[in-house]
C-alpha cells in the first residue's frame, strides 16, 4: 500500500550547507544598486566595499583594532593565505574533527612541512581542545561543516597564550558566538550563514596577528594572491577594500543586501536566534523518533547550521545506499535540496539551519523526511 504523503511544502526547499539559501527577503531586483562595470578601485566600487568591512564588524562585533579583509577564493583562500602568511614562526598544533580540518593538517604537515602535533577526532566527536599547547600555533575550525560538530565555547583557550589561534569559522560566523579575545585569525565565506555568493573570503586579523606579520617571514615564496606586507608592514589597504584582485561588485552587493536584512532583524542575537531554532526543530524531531539520530556525540557540540543527522534503524543493510535514496526522494518531490552527507563524512544527512532558512520550512520538511523513510524502507 502506498504511503500517504504529507500535505504541506516547505514554500523554500533548499537546505543546502553551501551555497546556503538566500535571504527570505531576496530578490534580484535587491542588487539593482551593484556597481556594475565599474572598477573596484573608482569611489563607487571602494566606497561599496569598505561598506562590507564595516557591516561586517558592526554586526559580528569584531574589536576596532582588528583588521577586516575582502580576500579571494572563499573561506579556503582566507584560510591558506592565513597559513601560508603566519605560520612557520614556532611548531603548530593541528586540529581535525571533519574533512575541511583535516584539509588544513595535510597542507601544514605535507606542503608547508613545518613541524606539528596533530590532534584528530573520529566523526561525531571533538578533540580535547584544553589538552593542546597554546604556545603553539593552533589551527582548527569552530564548526565542523561536514560533521556538524562545534566548539562549545572558547574557555579553554589561554588569554596568554604565545601562540596564535587560526579559525576557520565559515559555518559558525553569523550564527554562534566567536570570542574575538581568543582568536587571531578568523576566516569565513559569505556563502554560508549569510546566503550570499560563492568565491570571496574575509580574513579578520588581531593585533597579535598583525605583529606577527610584520616581524616573520616565511622561509617559503609567497604567490602575489596570498601577499599581505611590503616592506616588512601590512598592506593595509586590503583592509579598507582594496582587494588584492578584483572582486565581483554583484557578490559584493548581494552580500551587502544580506548584512542589511540582518541589521534590520536585530543583528547578530537575531541570527543566532533564527539557527537556533532551525536546529531546535530538528533535534525535536530525532528525539521523537528513534531511527535518526544527531550525529554529533555530545549535544554540547551539535552544531545549529550543519546539522549531520545518521539512521540509526538495524533494517537498514546498506547506510549509504539508503541514505542517498532518501535524499534522491526528498529532491524528486522537491521538498529538501542538496541535503546528502558530505562525501568525506559517515552515511547520512546533512541539513543547513543557518539564520537565512525559516523554521517554518524545516518544520514542513519534517514529516516528508519520515515519509521518504518509511517508503524508502517499504521499496
Amino acid at each position: 500500500m502506498a504511503l500517504t504523503k504529507p500535505a504541506v511544502r516547505p514554500d523554500n526547499a533548499r537546505f543546502s550547507s553551501g551555497p546556503c539559501a538566500k535571504p527570505p527577503v531576496f530578490s534580484l531586483d535587491a542588487l539593482s544598486d551593484a556597481a556594475l562595470g565599474r572598477s573596484h578601485r573608482a569611489a563607487v566600487g571602494k566606497a561599496k566595499l569598505a561598506e562590507a568591512i564595516d557591516l561586517t564588524r558592526e554586526i559580528l562585533g569584531v574589536p576596532d583594532d582588528y583588521r577586516i579583509g575582502i580576500v579571494p577564493a572563499s573561506d579556503t583562500g582566507a584560510f591558506e593565505m592565513a597559513m601560508w602568511s603566519l605560520l612557520g614562526e614556532r611548531p603548530a598544533e593541528m586540529v581535525a574533527w571533519e574533512s575541511f580540518g583535516a584539509g588544513w593538517v595535510t597542507d601544514v604537515v605535507k606542503q608547508l612541512k613545518i613541524e606539528a602535533q596533530v590532534h584528530t577526532a573520529d566523526y561525531g566527536q571533538i578533540v580535547d581542545m584544553a589538552a593542546l599547547n597554546y604556545d603553539n600555533d593552533v589551527c582548527f575550525t569552530w564548526n565542523g561543516t561536514t560533521s556538524g560538530v562545534r566548539m562549545p565555547h572558547g574557555d579553554m583557550i589561554p588569554a596568554d597564550r604565545a601562540g596564535l589561534t587560526l579559525c576557520d569559522a565559515t559555518s559558525a560566523a553569523f550564527a554562534q558566538d566567536l570570542p574575538w579575545d581568543k582568536l587571531d585569525v578568523t576566516t569565513f565565506s559569505w556563502q554560508k550563514v549569510m546566503g550570499g555568493e560563492a568565491a570571496h573570503g574575509m580574513l579578520i586579523l588581531s593585533p597579535r596577528a598583525v605583529a606577527r606579520l610584520e616581524s616573520y617571514t616565511p622561509a617559503w615564496p609567497l604567490p602575489k594572491i596570498f601577499r599581505l606586507t611590503k616592506g616588512g608592514k601590512l598592506i593595509e589597504g586590503i583592509f579598507r577594500g582594496e582587494t588584492i584582485n578584483t572582486p565581483s561588485m554583484l557578490a559584493v552587493e548581494d552580500y551587502l543586501v544580506a548584512l542589511k536584512w540582518a541589521q534590520e532583524i536585530g543583528g547578530l542575537s537575531a541570527l543566532q536566534a533564527r539557527a537556533n531554532a532551525n536546529a531546535q526543530a530538528i533535534f525535536d524531531f530525532c528525539d521523537q523518533n528513534d531511527w535518526i539520530a544527531n550525529l554529533a556525540d555530545d549535544p554540547a557540540t551539535r552544531s545549529n547550521t550543519s546539522v549531520c543527522l545518521k539512521f540509526t534503524d538495524d533494517r537498514i543493510t546498506d547506510g549509504a545506499a539508503f541514505a542517498k535514496a532518501v535524499a534522491k526522494r526528498l529532491a524528486d518531490e522537491g521538498v529538501a535540496l542538496d541535503i546528502g552527507a558530505y562525501r568525506d563524512a559517515p552515511a547520512g544527512l546533512r541539513i543547513w539551519c543557518g539564520a537565512t532558512v525559516e523554521t517554518s520550512d524545516i518544520t514542513a520538511m519534517l514529516p516528508w523526511l519520515a515519509w521518504a523513510f518509511e517508503a524508502e524502507l517499504a521499496a
